[in-house]
Parts: structure tokens; sequence; C-alpha cells
């Protein structure tokens, strides 16, 4: 995409001026700013007639992309469940008059009449229409229009063959985020969060209060952590797919679902959290902000994770995202099985999976037959932001060095979709047979160094097994400890007599690890 998101040298809502009453006039402007959201698909659409239903809808602008209408992302069974009101509110929101007659709102009008801009076209048109905001930004004179995006899924470079979130590389790009269910955000009586994170808190908070007037059902908090966020909705896509096929596929086995939802939650985290020491911005994030974090909601100002290694202590993730409550629950709530209505499309996808994995005894053969599969069910590829991130996954896994044990869920279902033959066979027997699948939860969580000692314990009359615990108990001797990560005498053992959890790792290790 060239350099185009690197220029957003400054993406707030006020000039480089400090006159006090300058100030004090765009703040009230602010209070009655307007919202515009554009390239109009289901989930922004879905937020937009929740406004029509609270509100007169005047506080939000929709531009749908060219050729498309501001209800095109509905179903024509949705389209006639909805109020004639509130679809002709909507209606309203998306044009404008103009020489007596009315126009369809485009990105230049949002731009010159609201004082934040939501892109909320998916990935595979984020990148452009961010390009073409900037330069209509600068244009029509706008530059504090403050824009946004919502696109769940990885940016990937074909040149370099480098996958990462925008928001790394526009870092004073918003992102706005939170758990919604489509048909849920139609009912007038439920009641949705979500979080506006932009890098400097006084942007975030701002921000946040002109999403959260759109409509009174809809809370929206502030937060800084833009790049977090958006990796978090990425991951969680691939993640809601495996909790997809989990309840479909062990309905039966209400064992293994606690342990495999709540792995898939907490690696969603830790990845992020990984992610988050890579920020180029980190000590400007906590140290030079207007306000402290405290004052948006932050239980504290930063919570780091830290290992020994080497004898010294290194800081090895930030979780200060955690406390953005709405955040969480968009992991949470997207591998969930709802009591009404539909779960979200990555989950249905990861049903689709189950039931084909079922009937056919294998995984499927490559991305396209899944994807094959899904459209059989009456799922968009188009809509499965969980596919796109997951065919990119490699490449983000060496981008952010994110560590095999806090990916492991993620990693296996790379391999039952993008392995080899073997490795699909190995990958079948783990996501379906339900003790292998726990086995893998326990065992694929741990560093591979850390199992050295377990496998080394159970094998005690193996000379090399015995070596090693003997020097880790003599802890001066423990750092030159040697050995491969297998204890197993390989003479003895064929790889018949490995359980399929552990030839599923070793396949991912051996793969992915340098």
């Amino acid at each position: 995409m060239g350099e185009g998101p690197d220029v957003i040298l400054q993406n707030g809502f006020f000039e480089s001026n400090l006159d006090p009453e300058r100030i004090r006039r765009r703040l009230l402007a602010l209070e009655e700013g307007k919202v515009g959201f554009y390239s109009v698909g289901l989930y922004p659409a879905s937020l937009a007639y929740n406004c029509a239903m609270q509100t007169d809808g005047s506080r939000l602008l929709l531009a749908a992309r060219p050729g498309r209408q501001i209800l095109g992302a509905f179903k024509s069974e949705e389209l006639s469940g909805m109020d004639p009101e509130h679809r002709a509110t909507m209606e309203r929101m998306g044009t404008h008059g103009q020489a007596g007659q009315l126009k369809p709102n485009d990105l230049g009008y949002l731009l010159k009449n609201c004082e934040l801009v939501v892109l909320s076209a998916n990935s595979n048109h984020i990148e452009e229409d961010l390009q073409e905001a900037l330069r209509l930004r600068e244009e029509l004179g706008r530059e504090h229009v403050v824009l946004a995006c919502l696109a769940g899924s990885f940016t990937h470079d074909p040149i370099s063959n480098e996958a990462y979130v925008l928001c790394q590389k526009a870092p004073n790009l918003a992102f706005f985020t939170g758990f919604h269910r489509h048909g849920a955000l139609r009912n007038p009586l439920d009641s949705f969060t979500a979080n506006f994170c932009h890098p400097n808190a006084l942007t975030a908070l701002l921000g946040a209060r002109l999403l959260d007037r759109l409509s009174p059902n809809l809370q929206v908090s502030a937060g800084v952590h833009n790049i977090e966020g958006q990796y978090i909705k990425a991951a969680k896509n691939m993640a809601s797919i495996f909790a997809g096929f989990g309840y479909t596929f062990h309905r039966d086995n209400p064992g293994v679902l606690p342990t495999l939802l709540t792995l898939l939650l907490e690696q969603c985290l830790d990845q992020a959290a990984t992610v988050s020491m890579a920020r180029t911005d980190r000590q400007r994030l906590y140290h030079r902000q207007p306000i402290a974090l405290t004052e948006l909601g932050y239980g504290v100002q930063r919570i780091e994770a830290a290992l020994v290694r080497d004898g010294d202590m290194e800081k090895v993730r930030d979780h200060t995202f955690s406390q953005l409550t709405a955040m969480v629950a968009d992991v949470r709530g997207s591998m969930m099985l709802p009591t009404a209505g539909s779960p979200t499309r990555n989950f249905q996808a990861g049903a689709v999976l189950a039931n084909r994995m079922r009937e056919c005894g294998r995984c499927p053969a490559n991305l396209e037959e899944f994807e094959s599969w899904c459209e059989d069910a009456g799922l968009s590829k188009g809509g499965l932001e969980g596919l796109r991130s997951l065919r990119y996954w490699p490449q983000i896994v060496r981008q952010y060095g994110i560590p095999l044990h806090d990916a492991s869920l993620i990693n296996l279902l790379y391999m039952a979709i993008f392995g080899r033959q073997n490795s699909k066979q190995s990958a079948f027997s783990v996501m379906t047979e339900s003790r292998e699948l726990s086995n893998y939860c326990q065992e694929s969580v741990r560093p591979t160094h850390s199992r050295r000692y377990a496998e080394a314990l159970q094998n005690l009359d193996n000379s090399a097994a015995m070596d090693v615990v003997v020097s880790a108990v003599v802890a001066d001797l423990a750092r030159r400890s040697g050995g491969g990560d297998s204890f197993v005498d390989d003479e003895s053992a064929s790889a018949d007599d490995i359980p399929a959890y552990l030839q599923a790792m070793n396949v991912i290790e051996t793969v992915w690890e340098d």
C-alpha cells in the first residue's frame, strides 16, 4: 500500500493553537458534532438501525460505497422485519439535499459535515479508503476530522510478504471495537458496550463521547490501545471459528469445552499483550498523556508481565489493555452460543467445519474447500474475516514474535486447513477426539523447554533424561543442560506410538520455531 498510512502524523480534534477561546469554541462544536460511517456493511448498518430505533438519527450520517445501498447489507427477510419508519430514518442518514434534490452522501460529504468518520469497510477495502480519506481531508481543509476504522483482520503486503495490523502502520488511526450481534442490535431493549481507542487519551475521550451519544443503548468507553484492539479483533475472529467447531463437534463432551474456550480467550489476550510490547510509542502511551489513563476508566496505569531469562528479569507482555471491559467482552462474546438469535459469522463457519469434518472423516483439503463448505451453508466468504486472518497467520507469528505456546489453538486450526496431508491427519485426531484435545490444551501451553523436564521425569531409565533432572537439581548446572525436546527412545518407539496431540505439537514446533 505504499507509504500512505504513515502520513497520519496528526489525527486529533484540535489544531496547534493555544488560544483558550478557540479551544472553547472547538469543544462546543464537538458537543454538537456528528459521526459518519463510510462503507456501510452489516455491522455499521445494524448500529445505524439501533440509532434509528432510539433517536431521530440526526447525530449519525451514512455513506455507502459507490454502487451499493445503505440497506444493502441486510437480507430480504431481515428487511421485511424492520419498522418502515426506522428504515426511512436510515435512508435520511444516507442522503442530503442539493439543488432541490436528494443526493446520496459520499466520503467527502462526511468529512465536510462530521467531526469523526469511521471507515467501516472490511480488510478488502480499508487501506484504499484510508488513503482516499487522507487525500480528501487535506483537500477540503478538514484536517481535524478524526479518522477511525473497525476492520478486524490482518493486512498483507504482497511485495514483502509481511502481515500486520493497520493501526501499527498508521499509529494515530483510531479503532472502534465492541461485541454486537447484528440481529441483537435490532432489538430495541438490548444494550451494548464498545471501546473507542486512540493513542492520545484526550482524543479517545472526546471520540468516545461522540459515539456514546448516538444511541442510549450504546455505551462507549475511551481507551488508548488501538493497536491491541485491532489485533484482538483479528485474533478473536480466528478463535471464534475454533469455538464454533468445539461447540458443534463436542456438544456431547461438556468436559472439554470450558478448557477449550478458556484457552482461546487467554491466548487471544496473551498474543495482544506480546504485540503491545512491539509498539514504537509505548513510552509516549503511558508517560506523555494529557490525562492519566485512570481518568479514562483504567484501574491502574500499566500492567506488565515479566519472565526470568538467563538470570535476568525481562518484560515480555503488556496487559494494560485488558482493563477495557468491552474489548475483552468482544472476545468472550464471539465464542459464546447465544440463547437467542445466531452466533457470529466466524462461529457459524466453525460449526460448518465441524459438521463437514464429521461427514467426510477428514480436514478440508485446502482453504478453498472450506470456503465452499461455508458458501454452501449460506455464509459468504467475504464476511469471514477470521479466514482472511488465518491465511496470513505464519507471517503474523513471525512479525510479532508470538510464542507458539501462546497461540497453540490457532496453530492447530491453521494446520487443519493449510497443513500437509500427514499433518492434517494429526490435526483431525486432536480436534475430533475429546481426550486428545484435552491433552493438547494442557500440554501445548507449556513452553517447549519446560516440557523437557516433564518428559524427562517420565523417562528416568533414559540416561539423557536422568542427566537433565540431575542438572536441574544442581542449579549452577541448569543453564548448561542440553538435549532435545523429547527423551523417548527413537529406536523403541515408532511414530504410531506417539499420541496425536504430541505429533501435532512436534509438527508446529518443527515448522515454525527458529
